[in-house]
């Protein structure tokens, strides 16, 4: 355990002493860091990074159960020599299509596990050197930053009179980065050629997809460990851009791809979306026809879906103001019953007893209530435990091989909370976590 923490120690002090070198020198590029990534510490942090997230197998069929039955000694071993000894490739990815609930298709890349580790220890190595030169507006995938620290933001910016809102929506982005120019803003800071080397391998492995390997030459894969990082590395250029010319039209949050500016006045938003539309031309980018609109906020005339939320202007009853207020939007609602009903509305699951069924929907319902928790979201989480209420009913009817008018009734005395059911009722709080402001 020791070895274990003193490992952990090392490698929070490499990262803790490069974030320090980048941030005091804004010019200074880093050329010894390629021989990090093998580093026995690293690897292992990467290990655990991968095994956490619980991924499935990539192209090749290897597993994280298998690794871990073979040795992940001898896995971490190999990879380390391949790296040490310039034979590593990476392979393709393979894509998967997910279907959102709205009906369309988001592509999604599921590298092989030991190309996850390796991006894995890219990441843990390069991302303190790029996180010193990230704005105060980024909220995605960096540390210590989450989704509910972008609301809060968003929030307290409205409630200051920031009454319209640009809701941008940046068209495919993951899939039509300039590779480019993405290398070119990564020699930034990088010099050393065997890391961008491999950062290079891993944009140009292709993708698997219909038993065919296809190379495009723009984009990084979803999915990938390093992607996130490498999207916003891509998009720094608009943070910095926004902050050091246009931040007198609006507040720019944005979490990855997913971004608001907040304005004033409608001259401000429509000047900002003018701005917005010229920066995503200067990166190859397109703001989508569709979903890009200006929202009017004021006295709650329109409301827009951030993040899982909506954002609507609620007047108050005691201070007889409108202030911005946040709850599941429609699509969070939809995909939590329809999550609901699968469990319990499957029919080899009938032979199950109501505490088993019960101890299944529990982490869904935590896991789901826990992050809409933040906000204002006690009418919702009411509908979703009567919801859940209801399935249950349902599965004890049927279950019983009752059916016909007044089912419901038959089990309406029960108290499912007893029985242990999680509740989200009650569990509405207020953020209090650390809000970094905008600036």
């Amino acid at each position: 355990m020791r070895e274990a923490n003193d490992s952990v120690d090392k490698v929070r002090e490499l990262q803790r002493a490069l974030y320090c070198s980048a941030k005091r020198s804004e010019s200074r590029r880093f050329h010894a860091l390629y021989d990090k990534v093998y580093r026995k510490d690293i690897m292992w942090a990467a290990w655990e990074k991968v095994k956490a997230n619980r991924g499935v197998a990539g192209a090749d069929g290897q597993s994280l159960k298998s690794i871990e039955e073979s040795g992940v000694e001898a896995f971490l071993s190999q990879l380390e020599e391949e790296l040490r000894e310039g034979r590593y490739r990476p392979e393709a990815v393979k894509r998967v299509n997910i279907a959102k609930p709205d009906g369309r298709i988001r592509p999604l890349g599921i590298p092989v596990i030991r190309d996850r580790v390796v991006q894995a220890a890219v990441k843990i190595v390069i991302e303190p050197v790029f996180e010193a030169d990230f704005e105060g507006c980024s909220y995605g995938f960096r540390p210590k930053r989450s989704a509910q620290g972008a609301n809060e933001v968003i929030r307290e910016t409205a409630n200051r009179g920031y009454n319209w809102v640009l809701d941008a929506d940046i068209e495919s982005y993951f899939d039509t980065i300039d590779q480019e120019r993405l290398m070119e803003m990564v020699e930034q800071r990088i010099s050393d050629r065997k890391m961008l080397k491999l950062i290079r391998k891993f944009l140009e492995a292709g993708v698997l997809e219909d038993g065919k390997v296809r190379k495009p030459t723009t984009g990084t894969p979803q999915g990938g460990v390093l992607s996130p990082l490498l999207a916003n590395i891509y998009l720094n250029y608009l943070d910095k851009e926004w902050k050091e010319s246009h931040s007198r039209e609006g507040v720019l949050v944005r979490y990855a791809d997913d971004l608001v500016i907040l304005c004033q006045s409608e001259a401000q938003v429509r000047e900002a979306l003018r701005l917005l539309e010229g920066i995503m031309e200067q990166l190859g980018l397109r703001l989508h026809p569709t979903k890009t609109r200006i929202v009017d906020l004021r006295e709650g005339r329109e409301g827009f879906d951030f993040l899982g939320f909506h954002h609507r202007k609620v007047r108050s009853w005691r201070w007889k103001r409108y202030y911005l207020q946040r709850w599941p939007r429609a699509k969070a609602l939809a995909a939590i019953r329809e999550k609901i009903r699968s469990i319990a509305g499957e029919r080899y699951r009938l032979s199950w007893s109501l505490q088993m069924m019960i101890r299944v929907l529990n982490p869904v319902l935590r896991g789901w209530g826990n992050y809409f928790a933040r906000g204002n979201s006690a009418r919702q989480f009411a509908v979703v435990d009567s919801y859940v209420k209801e399935r249950l009913m349902l599965f004890l009817s049927k279950k019983h091989g009752k059916s016909g008018r007044g089912w419901g009734q038959r089990w309406r005395e029960i108290d499912f909370r007893s029985e242990g059911l999680y509740r989200l009722s009650g569990t509405v709080r207020w953020n209090t976590q650390t809000v970094h402001a905008v600036r």
